[in-house]
């Protein structure tokens, strides 16, 4: 259940459309994410594991924290429910959210003549949380929160001079509280649940000429079938025929594939331009459907009945540059997001919408063996009107800040 929170989640989208977070690094935040083709260093392990084979011949190792802060989200507009039908006009607010998320990166030396290393990363890949105390936002979302770990390991194996391949295997621990509360119909739900999953990732790295560098990796999907525990309550007045429900309850949410597709170029100057088409199969989203032992009880009517989603498969384009110094790296990205969310399923759990971001950040070499950095980014969601069966207005003032922190050691 927990994980339910997954889907509401995309209303205060992190860094990516839906409830995706593509930065786990110091050098994925300042690129935004524009981090593939020339992955280096420790959180090569994660973005571009076949790159690990080009770093230099030492064990590498790379802590970060990154400070999550999620803006007030504004709607304005009417809400209608086919017993009551058309309120309003609201003007309401969800509530700021406010995250520390640790990560953790490592690659090794070579492992024999052949060059073949060997790393893992310990990152959040996704999640988000959305919080409303108003009605009729409360009704579907007066919390959705979702917490995900992912462990993982991965190996690079060079096949010639040029090329170079990564395989790693995903084993992700999620977690969530989704609570709602209708009250015009009087009924309310109280779910947690948990799920550990698993998946797999691919990369494959080119180099034809020494500054050009060509990759594409693969994160397969990996459904999240969470079980746990729901409590569902309603006023015996409203439903004197109905018993109130605890007890078990389940979910199955994806957590998509994506394909990145990228390449990088270093000029003579020390800078690196790389461009990132990364393609996200959100469409394996296709309802939202929570499942009880029990449909005797009212409240399992109002929240047991499947939500469709119908959700889109997105393209996200990403632009990064870096400039190295003697000491010093700077690194600059820009992205423009995709949403997955079409007008006609869009909640107040989810409202998603297009997106513009931007961040910068570096680097600096203390010596042979320690190196800090420090980088931001700002995601910036498009206004967005929407008029579907329920909702008729603007959700406006989405945004998601992002300072990652941290340091590499050299061993």
């Amino acid at each position: 259940m927990k994980i339910i929170v997954i889907s509401a989640v995309a209303a205060a989208t992190l860094m990516a459309g839906g409830y995706a977070i593509p930065e786990s690094s110091i050098n994925a935040t300042a690129l935004s994410a524009a981090y593939v083709a020339n992955a280096h260093g420790a959180d090569a392990a994660y973005y571009n594991p076949a790159a690990m084979v080009y770093n230099d011949d030492a064990n590498l190792l790379e802590v970060d924290a990154t400070y999550i802060g999620l803006s007030s989200i504004n709607y304005q507009g009417t809400y209608t429910t086919p017993t009551t039908g058309t309120t309003g006009p609201y003007d309401i607010n969800s509530k700021k959210e406010n995250f520390i998320v640790p990560s953790l990166h490592y690659t090794s030396k070579k492992l024999g003549d052949d060059g073949a290393r060997v790393g893992f990363s310990i990152v959040v890949p996704a999640g988000l949380s959305k919080r409303w105390e108003n009605q009729p936002a409360k009704s579907s979302a007066e919390e959705f929160t979702l917490e995900t770990v992912e462990f993982n390991p991965s190996m690079a194996i060079p096949l010639s001079d040029t090329v170079s391949m990564g395989v790693g295997f995903r084993i992700v621990h999620s977690s969530g509280i989704v609570k709602s509360d209708t009250g015009a119909t009087q009924v309310s739900r109280d779910l947690t649940g948990d799920a550990i999953d698993y998946g797999y990732n691919l990369a494959l790295d080119y180099r034809p000429i020494q500054n050009l560098s060509l990759a594409a990796t693969y994160r397969s999907n990996i459904n999240l079938n969470v079980e746990g525990s729901a409590t569902l309550n309603y006023l015996p007045s409203a439903h004197p025929s109905h018993a109130a429900y605890s007890g078990p309850a389940s979910v199955t949410i994806p957590l998509p594939a994506a394909l990145n597709l990228a390449a990088a170029y270093t000029f003579n100057t020390g800078t690196t331009v790389e461009a990132v088409f990364e393609r996200t199969y959100w469409s394996a989203y296709k309802n939202l459907d929570f499942n009880y032992d029990s449909t005797v009880n009212a409240a399992t009517v109002a929240f047991g009945t499947p939500v469709p989603k119908n959700w889109e498969n997105t393209n996200t384009y990403r632009l990064g540059l870096t400039q190295k110094y003697d000491k010093w790296t700077a690194m600059a990205g820009l992205a423009y997001d995709e949403t997955p969310v079409p007008e006609s399923t869009l909640g107040y759990e989810l409202p998603d919408s297009n997106a513009w971001i931007v961040s910068m950040g570096g680097r600096y070499q203390i010596d042979k063996s320690w190196n800090i950095g420090l980088a931001g980014l700002v995601d910036m969601k498009e206004s967005r009107k929407v008029h579907n069966s329920t909702i008729n207005g603007e959700f406006s003032n989405a945004r998601a800040y992002l300072v990652t922190a941290g340091i590499e050691y050299r061993f």
